[in-house]
């Protein structure tokens, strides 16, 4: 650590970014959307979302295991996007992805505490909507308060949690294995497959909330510059924790299926509550509720840990406004960064899940996802000299299937989701504008060059 106290701590090694992964994709995902994506498809077969939203994780994986290692440095996609079309647009796509990525995601981590609240709801059921809202808005306080903290202490907090995750996961698969009914898991409707549009419609849906929950296997790229040798540790943790969370979510669906009819699944806002509930009483169902929470939590903590690092990032590098970069004195976070990232969260954290949801997905495909695809391709042609410590395979494949993957989530992801992403957008373009205009940097810089001869 500098004495200027300008720096951030390389504390995080291969566990840690590992379990911050992992406690990010896993989180409140599967065990609040479990319902919405059977509802989506009105079956099992609903088990395709999961198997098409893995598929664009493990491919959409390589284009961050290889953007992560031969354009290393904190911001993650800010730094990428950047690289790639700076040459083009100046720094107009870096600063529309740090805009977007102000409304993504805080959507993003107040779906984890909305969803945290709605089992809560389970041990406390006197609570209503209003309460579950006002619970998550201070739940979300209480997270930025706790990353005052050095990044040491962090790291612990996230691998505790991250052990929680993966205790509250073995559980329910232990659980769903003891009382498996085969019956359950295949009552698949008569004429369920039919290409039609409503079934691509419903397939639709079901990938777009398949991928919400695999969200998060990027996650450690957002501090690349607090962790320990980042080009072995990225690729390792960033497809390990993909494989193995596509794994555990195939397992704990199908066994969730079998012990519960899916019909009776839909209705629910705590599945895995109520399945404990049903089989052994609501003592130990509450003490599930706990875990659950608490491995809602663990995503909650890495994700604001992850995010606030962004817009900071940005800052500094002189692509977003300067405000933002300022570190806490004697904490040696991006506090400025921390509390905007924070305060957009609670404000999200009291919307509908399901429009969280679908506008977390919407408000950042086109910029984030769709823009390093392309832009690993731009990369490659305009910049062959980068090092490289991890190559996607297969290439262009996984790109391809990656596009192809957003696309059609992107437009399923409804008519109000979409609107507010492309309004966001259209917003941060004027904001940019003014920002650019008042920096003189592209397009006004070729202005102010002309003025100048």
């Amino acid at each position: 650590m500098a004495a200027d106290g300008k720096t951030l701590d390389r504390k995080l090694g291969l566990l840690h970014a590992t379990a911050s992964n992992m406690a990010a994709m896993v989180g409140i995902g599967p065990f609040i959307t479990f319902p919405l994506i059977i509802s989506a498809m009105g079956g099992p077969q609903a088990v395709l979302g999961w198997i098409i939203g893995a598929i664009i994780a493990i491919s959409d994986g390589q284009v961050w295991a290889e953007l992560s290692t031969s354009l290393p440095g904190e911001g993650g996609s800010y730094v990428y996007l950047r690289e790639a079309y700076k040459k083009y647009f100046g720094k107009l796509i870096a600063f529309m992805f740090i805009w977007s990525f102000l409304l993504s995601g805080p959507l993003e981590i107040a779906s984890g505490l909305v969803g945290m609240m709605q089992y809560v709801s389970f041990a406390l059921p006197w609570l209503t909507e209003t309460h579950i809202r006002i619970l998550a808005f201070s739940a979300g306080i209480v997270t930025v308060i706790l990353h005052y903290h050095r990044i040491t202490f962090v790291g612990v907090l996230t691998i505790v949690l991250w052990l929680i995750m993966l205790s509250t996961v073995a559980i329910t698969i232990l659980v769903g294995m003891t009382h498996f009914n085969p019956a359950y898991a295949m009552d698949v409707p008569k004429g369920w497959f039919s290409f039609s549009w409503g079934f691509v419609l419903g397939l639709g849906s079901a990938t777009l909330i398949a991928m919400y929950d695999l969200l998060g296997y990027y996650n450690i790229c957002y501090v690349e510059e607090e962790v320990q040798n980042p080009g072995y540790v990225f690729p390792r943790a960033i497809m390990w924790s993909v494989i193995g969370v596509a794994i555990l979510y195939a397992v704990m669906n199908i066994l969730i299926l079998g012990v519960t009819p899916w019909r009776e699944i839909i209705g629910s806002t705590h599945i895995v509550s109520d399945i404990f509930n049903h089989y052994y009483g609501h003592t130990i169902a509450v003490i599930v509720t706990v875990l659950v929470a608490l491995t809602a939590y663990g995503s909650i903590y890495s994700l604001m840990m992850s995010y606030s690092r962004i817009p900071f990032a940005a800052s500094r590098d002189g692509f977003f406004f300067g405000w933002l970069k300022a570190i806490h004195p004697t904490k040696h976070v991006p506090h400025q960064s921390l509390l905007i990232v924070g305060g957009m969260t609670c404000l999200a954290s009291l919307f509908d899940l399901g429009f969280i949801i679908a506008a977390t997905l919407s408000s950042r495909i086109l910029i984030q996802f769709v823009g390093q695809i392309i832009g690993l391709t731009v990369l490659r042609k305009t910049r062959p000299e980068l090092k490289r410590p991890f190559r996607m395979w297969l290439y262009p494949l996984p790109s391809i299937i990656a596009l192809v993957g957003f696309g059609f989530i992107f437009i399923s992801s409804g008519v109000e989701a979409i609107s507010l992403g492309l309004a966001w957008l259209i917003v941060g373009t004027v904001f940019f504008a003014f920002w650019a205009k008042a920096n003189r940097e592209w397009p006004f810089a070729a202005v102010a060059q002309t003025e100048l001869t």
